[in-house]
């Protein structure tokens, strides 16, 4: 028997992060695996202490200013980053670990992930454009969608947080790729961040804890690997 399957929206974009807590690249489709999005935060500036560059320190991550002033986009498989004054470095080569050293004031390496995960949460961040608006509409001004560093976006003719509504359930994005939704996404201040010619903004997160309980968006596992695309239907599977 055929499983039901009702539309919930269009992909309106895709994000990949090559380097958890800095800038990322927007693409047209990408490859999905169990971990996620092929080679999304793969990669992390790692201290000497082991711990990896965050805009919050906790037991796994260090706080480390500035991140989102420089961005990283693969060629092929390496990471290639590109610092504040924008002169590039690639990742596999050990210049890029000085150069972030002297620009961060301390010791770091650019690190692949290995046996602990470089994701806050899951493989998998979701937002849509019905929570944007609404966020938008209790800000009482346009919200970006890059504040949030989504690996997708859903476009979607709903209204409010029609997100929260899929937690624990399955949603087919494509021909192909299958998410299961795990949770909402807790947010931090790392959302408040200037970004690009996005400016520093502490009410975007102060809203979101006043109304939403500081949640924005879910982060979802991967059931079934595939590609996904712009464009792509996402259906929630009843």
């Amino acid at each position: 028997m055929n499983q039901k399957k009702e539309c919930i929206g269009r992909v309106k974009e895709i994000n990949r992060f090559p380097v958890k807590s800095i800038l990322g690249e927007s693409l047209s489709s990408a490859l999905v695996d169990n971990r996620g999005i092929l080679g999304d935060r793969l990669w992390a500036i790692k201290n000497e202490n082991g711990k990896f560059g965050s805009g919050k320190t906790t037991r796994r991550f260090q706080q480390m200013e500035g991140l989102f002033n420089y961005k990283a986009r693969y060629e092929c498989d390496t990471p290639i980053l590109t610092m504040p004054d924008g002169t590039e470095y690639r990742g596999d080569q050990e210049r890029v670990n000085k150069a972030l050293s002297e620009l961060l004031g301390f010791p770091v390496t650019l690190a692949k992930e290995e046996s602990i995960s470089h994701f806050d949460e899951g493989p998998i961040s979701i937002i849509t454009t019905s929570a944007l608006n609404m966020l938008s509409k209790d800000l009482g001004e346009i919200v970006d969608p890059r504040r949030f560093r989504a690996n997708m976006l859903i476009e979607t003719e709903a209204t409010g947080f029609l997100e929260d509504e899929w937690v624990d359930r399955l949603i087919q994005v494509g021909a192909s790729v299958t998410l299961k939704i795990i949770a909402p996404l807790q947010r931090c201040i790392m959302i408040n961040n200037p970004q690009e010619e996005l400016k520093q903004d502490a009410r975007i997160l102060r809203t979101l804890v006043n109304n939403h309980a500081a949640t924005f968006g879910v982060w979802a596992k991967v059931v079934r690997y595939g590609e996904v695309s712009v464009g792509d239907e996402a259906m929630l599977l009843e």
